[in-house]
């Protein structure tokens, strides 16, 4: 008997394919939206493939107003829904600003009068560690400040964040949860889905696996000075499947009943910062191939080093990550040599 019905938003995508997977396995109906700006049909045949049950999927815009109004009075019957579709990438965010502004908050405020109008309770967002800028104190907190955003997509987070947070302050009868996650990398162990970014990538990892397999020339690492102990900015890299574990975690939370107030936020990292050279060493040690790689100057808006505390997530949330950084660099490969070979990549 399934657990209830859940939208998740953005779910053909690297993070939502990976959670549609386990609220799955966990019981779960999973119907999604995405209209496919930054991912691929064939995910949702990978995810039957993983999982044995094909989620329905919805192909449209969540700007269309008209459109999200019709799905949501054909699923009234939502438990729950976990929101990542936005736009994503830094760089871009700084070069389109209106795009990033109107895609992001356009769709979380259509979503959520969608939610009042027809009564769904429970809402997980899906927000990013680039709310705290370069943080005064590591590991970083919960409770550690809020800085400006160094790009328009931090903004959207920030932004979003108030937005669900005044909604519920406002007397709407929502539930939510912000988490804040770290870097997440790697694939399902399957193989059959992982991190697919159309064009050139924004993100170190699928860069990387990229650069290995020869479809990128070569790998930059973009700062060897910085004040780390071998010179490259630290990160805290978790692993995708932890990741989506949490949102599991999370919506479940709500639907239980056992969310201390209406609107809560966690961190989800791994509690540990690793070096953009010590993830490069990672992936050479667990897969063998020599990486094409040379240092660069620093990239304008990195921010040096950041990880995050875990001891709230852990603690409260009942959430731990599991899987090793070998793990991360290991499983990225498998699913890069798996697309490629593939015939959805030819």
């Amino acid at each position: 008997m399934s657990k209830g019905k859940v939208l998740v938003t953005g779910g053909t995508g690297y993070i939502g394919s990976h959670t549609t997977v386990e609220l799955i396995e966990q019981g779960y109906e999973v119907v999604i939206i995405d209209n496919l700006s930054n991912s691929q049909a064939f995910i949702v045949d990978r995810i039957e493939q993983i999982t044995g049950t094909r989620p329905k999927f919805y192909h449209f815009d969540l700007l269309n107003e008209a459109k999200l109004d019709e799905f949501f009075a054909a699923n009234t019957d939502l438990k729950g829904i976990i929101h990542f579709a936005a736009s994503k990438a830094v760089g871009e965010s700084v070069q389109i600003p209106l795009h990033y502004y109107r895609n992001n908050l356009v769709s979380m405020i259509n979503l959520l009068e969608g939610m009042k109008k027809y009564n769904i309770e429970n809402f997980v967002f899906s927000s990013s560690c680039t709310v705290y800028g370069q943080p005064d104190e590591l590991p970083v907190t919960e409770n550690a400040p809020v800085k400006p955003a160094e790009s328009p997509y931090g903004y959207t987070k920030q932004v979003n964040e108030n937005i669900l947070k005044d909604t519920i302050k406002s007397g709407a009868k929502i539930k939510g949860i912000a988490l804040r996650y770290f870097n997440p990398v790697g694939a399902h162990h399957s193989g059959l889905i992982g991190e697919l970014p159309i064009g050139v990538p924004a993100n170190l990892m699928p860069f990387i696996t990229q650069t290995a397999y020869g479809i990128r020339e070569q790998l930059s690492v973009f700062g060897d000075d910085y004040d780390t102990p071998d010179g490259s900015c630290i990160r805290d890299f978790i692993h995708v499947v932890d990741l989506a574990k949490a949102h599991i975690i999370a919506i479940e939370r709500m639907i239980d009943g056992k969310n201390a107030e209406a609107y809560e936020m966690f961190n989800i990292g791994t509690g540990n910062g690793f070096s953009v050279l010590e993830l490069i060493n990672s992936f050479e040690k667990t897969t063998g191939e020599k990486l094409n790689w040379k240092m660069a100057p620093r990239r304008a808006g990195d921010i040096v080093k950041i990880w995050a505390d875990t001891t709230i997530g852990n603690n409260v949330l009942g959430w731990k990550a599991e899987k090793t950084l070998d793990e991360m660099t290991g499983s990225a490969w498998k699913w890069e040599q798996n697309y490629r070979s593939s015939a959805e990549a030819k």
